[in-house]
């Protein structure tokens, strides 16, 4: 994460984090591409990062953590 810079462009981004992410969301804003990479941080399963690029630069990123939820019978 040390090696991320903003404004790197997503190939840039995914030769330093690896291909192992998912494509959260695709769309197109005032004719700008918007994608967000979602990275899960292993062995943290409930942990993850949130990578947003406009235009294929990268803008800001960001750590989600997964709601825990515990089951009563």
């Amino acid at each position: 994460m040390e090696a991320l810079e903003l404004g790197m462009s997503r190939e840039h981004v995914t030769g330093i984090l690896g291909n192992a992410y998912t494509i959260a969301e695709k769309r197109m804003e005032d004719g700008i591409l918007v994608e967000i990479l979602s990275y899960r941080n292993f062995p943290n399963d409930d942990e993850f990062y949130l990578f947003v690029f406009k235009d294929n630069r990268l803008e800001e990123w960001y750590r989600e953590l997964l709601p825990q939820y515990e089951f009563r019978e």
